[in-house]
This record gives C-alpha cells, sequence and structure tokens, in this order.
C-alpha cells in the first residue's frame, strides 16, 4: 500500500512538473521584427491583412506574440541597414521583410535568425535564396514574380493607349538594394520595350513630393505619351500622390497594384498584395512552430488583378478600347 502511494504521488509529481514545462512553452511571447523601406501609414492596409491572418492562425499581437515594427520612411539603404541591425540586437525570433531593399539589409544583418520575405519581386536574381524550391539559409518567403509582369503591363498600356510610342518609366532613388531590385526589372523591360516598338524615358526621382512633382514635370518636357510605375514600396506609400499627378498631367498610367486604381489610378494590373501578405502569416506560423526557413519553398504570386478606372479615364480624355475592358478583372466606374 505504501509502495502504491509513493508511486502515485511520484506519478502526481511528475504530472505537475510535465505541465508546469508545457505550460512555459506555450505561454512564451515570439518577438517579431517587421522591416520595410516604405512608411507606415503606406503599408497599413497590407500589415492589417498580416495581422488579421495572424489572428486567424492563433498568434495575437500582446498575447503570444509582439511586433516590433521598423520602417525606413524612403530615407535610403543605409537607414535600412540601420533597423535591420537594429532588429538583430533586439534579439527577435523573425524578422518579416516587405520586399527586396529590406531583405537583403536583413540578410546581410543576420544568417541564423529566420527571415520571412512578403513581397519580394526576383528573390533568385538579387541573391537572397539559392533556389525557389530549395531556398537554403534563413531566408523564405513569397515572390510577386515583379520583374515577368512589367512586361504584361506594357503590353496592357500600348492596347489602351492610341498610337503609343513613348513611355516614362518612373524609377526612385534608392540605391542599395533598391537599385538591385530596379536593374533586374529593367533587363526584362529594355527587350520588352523593344518588342512592342516603345521608347522608354527612364525618370529618376525622389520618392517625396517635391520630388514626385519635378518627375511629373520631366515627363511631360521628354513628351511621354504614358507612364509606367515598377513595383517599389516608396511609391506604394506615395500612390494616391501619384495618382493626383498623373490626372494633373493628363499622363495614362499603368500601376502594379489595384490599391493604385482604387485611389484614383487609371489602371492596374499585378499581384494581389494582400493576399501575398496573408500568406506570409502561414510562414511565420510554421517557423515560429519550429519548421526551419530552409525548408520551406519560396511561393511565387498565384492571384493577379487587372484593374481599369474609368473616372480616371474620362478625367484625361482617353477612350479605353472595348477589347482592353473585357480583359479587366475590375471595372470602377
Amino acid at each position: 500500500m505504501k509502495r502504491k502511494i509513493t508511486v502515485l504521488a511520484l506519478s502526481t509529481m511528475l504530472f505537475a512538473i510535465c505541465g508546469s514545462v508545457e505550460a512555459q512553452q506555450t505561454s512564451k511571447i515570439f518577438k517579431i521584427g517587421y522591416l520595410d523601406n516604405s512608411t507606415a501609414s503606406g503599408s497599413a492596409v497590407l500589415l492589417d491583412a498580416f495581422r488579421q491572418e495572424l489572428s486567424k492562425l492563433g498568434w495575437i499581437e500582446g498575447k503570444n506574440i509582439t511586433i516590433e515594427y521598423r520602417f525606413a520612411e524612403s530615407k535610403g539603404p543605409a537607414h535600412v541597414s540601420e533597423l535591420a541591425v537594429d532588429l538583430v540586437r533586439l534579439k527577435v525570433d523573425l524578422i518579416v521583410v516587405a520586399s527586396t531593399p529590406p531583405a537583403l539589409a536583413a540578410k546581410r544583418a543576420t544568417t541564423t535568425i529566420p527571415i520571412v520575405m512578403a513581397i519580394a519581386g526576383d528573390p533568385v536574381g538579387a541573391g537572397l535564396v539559392a533556389s525557389l524550391a530549395r531556398p537554403g539559409g534563413n531566408v523564405t518567403g513569397l515572390s510577386t514574380l515583379g520583374t515577368e509582369l512589367n512586361s504584361k503591363r506594357l503590353e496592357v498600356l500600348k492596347d489602351a493607349v492610341p498610337k503609343l510610342v513613348r513611355v516614362g518609366l518612373l524609377r526612385s532613388l534608392e540605391g542599395g538594394g533598391g537599385s538591385i531590385a530596379f536593374d533586374l526589372q529593367l533587363k526584362e523591360l529594355r527587350p520588352a520595350a523593344l518588342a512592342l516598338k516603345l521608347k522608354l524615358e527612364e525618370i529618376e526621382m525622389q520618392p517625396d513630393p517635391k520630388g514626385l512633382e519635378s518627375a511629373f514635370q520631366t515627363a511631360k518636357q521628354k513628351q511621354v505619351n504614358a507612364i509606367m510605375t515598377i513595383p517599389t514600396r516608396p511609391f506604394f506609400a506615395e500612390r494616391k500622390r501619384i495618382v493626383e499627378l498623373a490626372g494633373k498631367y493628363r499622363l495614362p498610367a499603368i500601376y502594379p497594384n489595384k490599391e493604385f486604381a482604387d485611389d484614383g489610378g487609371l489602371m492596374s494590373y499585378g499581384a494581389d498584395y494582400e493576399d501575398l501578405f496573408r500568406k506570409a502569416a502561414h510562414y511565420v506560423d510554421k517557423i515560429l512552430k519550429g519548421t526551419k526557413p530552409a525548408d520551406l519553398p519560396v511561393q511565387q504570386a498565384t492571384k493577379f488583378e487587372f484593374v481599369i478606372n474609368l473616372n480616371a479615364a474620362k478625367q484625361i480624355g482617353l477612350t479605353i478600347p472595348p477589347d482592353v475592358l473585357a480583359r479587366a478583372n475590375k471595372v470602377i466606374k
């Protein structure tokens, strides 16, 4: 009887200890770093989608995760690198990066902390991962197919704008990782423009109110018939101002994200960024539960949208051909 009581007591103690350890493990609050070369306000809609998806997966800010947000406010690559080092110094468990420049900065800052890309353009070309199927190292996440889609945007722009000859290509003066991303996109764009018999006029600019106004003045001086912006976080943050200026200077434009068209832009064609940020939450979930980044293949965007804003077309006196309208996923009237 004494032996049974002793065994029972020991079992109870072991059970209590195991329960205590499990409780400690499950009650750990993970620290996530978020690094973006854009602005907090310009990223709000994407971060809302990310947090909502995390919540569905059981990760709640202040309960079992905290998020350290770092926005470079379009101040350039040196500042992005400083913020990446700052997150590493805080010993975060994982870093989520918005695009290629912050991804490169984070990779330079750490080889051990997992890094999840939300909307990288060409992670293989930029040297972020060894391959999409086997990323290797500490970086994984999502790719927007940004470089390939630029050619499609040029095609759509030519179909929508009669007698299109010269296209102004807005370029953000980010430098660093921004230059790498832009060079990769130009590699695809230049031959595509030649094939379509279009001349590209590269217009460099600072992504601030003064720089934007100056860029559109330059576009007019160069007598471009239309403009396009490449996918960059600073442009996304300044989308409302870019759209306003395109209307002011009566320039047809095509953009990489639906948010531009929603905010009054003429046309947009590209990956659904909100969808990619939601998918990034699933990568975070898997990594926090123990999966290594190297074992998670990089996923390419699968959801694309072509949006036309007829109000914007009317504002600049442009009639969109019926066959182009028929191809749109959404027409804003």
